[in-house]
């Protein structure tokens, strides 16, 4: 249930932002989602640890601007935003990112 409802929050955010400018700074470091395992997708929280809130759920290959990393625990949290909805900003785990280096 909870994967279906995240899976389409991903698919209508995802899906609005196809048309958007792409991003201005040339500094940003964008990272890609990688290694999220068949269905599951990586989740968005509203803080850098899992008790936070999920925001939504990002499939692999989703393009995400990072901000910043904190080590939290044993995981390393990134702030984060979507390359093309700067608004969308959230918290993932670095260990399922890969720099990104397409357009």
């Amino acid at each position: 249930m909870h994967r279906t409802i995240i899976g389409a929050l991903a698919a209508a955010v995802l899906g609005t932002v196809q048309g958007a400018e792409p991003s201005q700074a040339s500094s940003a470091r964008y990272y890609q989602v990688v290694g999220v395992e068949g269905e599951d997708m990586l989740k968005m929280r509203a803080g850098p640890g899992i008790g936070y809130k999920i925001i939504v759920g990002l499939p692999n290959g989703t393009v995400l601007r990072i901000h910043s990393c904190e080590q939290t625990g044993g995981t390393r949290w990134c702030k984060a935003s979507l390359k093309q909805s700067r608004a969308l900003k959230g918290y993932v785990s670095q260990a399922y990112l890969r720099e990104f280096t397409g357009k």
